[in-house]
């Protein structure tokens, strides 16, 4: 098995991956629909409201993700830790259960 800090390491790094690939996808759909709504839209004004519509969506949220990730990397001993610790018992609990039950079988 491996160590704890290594499983910490690799659930952060899945957590970070999967924050930044919903960044990405974000960002393609907002842009996709702008795009697409883009035609429908002949007023200049609605237009510009539109555009910076997505334009704060798009920073405020790629922020956040940010944000996010940084607080993840400052206490992801204590976040990922208390999970893995919770995981390790869930798992022992189903080992012992299965165990328990093989016996009275």
């Amino acid at each position: 098995m491996r160590s704890l800090s290594e499983r910490i390491e690799a659930m952060y790094a899945m957590d970070r991956l999967g924050a930044w690939t919903f960044v990405a996808v974000l960002w393609v759909v907002v842009l996709f629909v702008l795009y697409m709504v883009w035609q429908a839209v002949p007023d200049p004004t609605i237009r510009l409201v539109l555009a910076c519509s997505a334009g704060a969506v798009l920073v405020f949220n790629t922020a956040s993700i940010g944000a996010m990730i940084r607080h993840y990397k400052e206490d992801k001993d204590f976040i990922y830790g208390l999970d893995i610790k919770h995981l390790d018992a869930a798992r022992e609990a189903r080992a012992e259960q299965s165990r328990s039950a093989t016996q009275r079988a």
